[in-house]
């Protein structure tokens, strides 16, 4: 796997799945925030292939995908503002979601 043939949006999709699913429970509340980012077509085509994938491939896609995009600093910021408020979406932040934003922080800022 040496490219991902993402768009921006499917990239944000994907991200943000991968964030929803930090407590193993992707929630109604988290789905919405994520549909409200990205077309409902773009959704369920990006929540099929994160589906498919482990978390390994789940990783590679996201940091190939960002490679490739270039992302400057204050979309990477703004996209780690999406993450916060998936994350609070239900008014509470677990220390699964703790973790993964943690994780996240370091791999977009990379």
């Amino acid at each position: 796997m040496n490219t991902i043939d993402w768009t921006r949006d499917e990239l944000v999709a994907y991200i943000l799945l991968f964030a929803a699913n930090a407590d193993f429970k992707e929630l109604y509340k988290e789905r919405e925030i994520i549909i409200s980012k990205i077309d409902k077509t773009t959704f369920q085509d990006i929540h099929d292939e994160f589906n498919g994938d482990n978390d390994y491939q789940g990783i590679k896609k996201i940091t190939l995908s960002l490679d490739q995009h270039n992302y400057n600093k204050d979309e990477l910021d703004m996209l780690l503002e999406d993450i916060k408020v998936l994350f609070f979406s239900n008014k509470e932040f677990t220390v699964l979601e703790q973790n993964m934003l943690r994780f996240l922080k370091r791999l977009l800022k990379k």
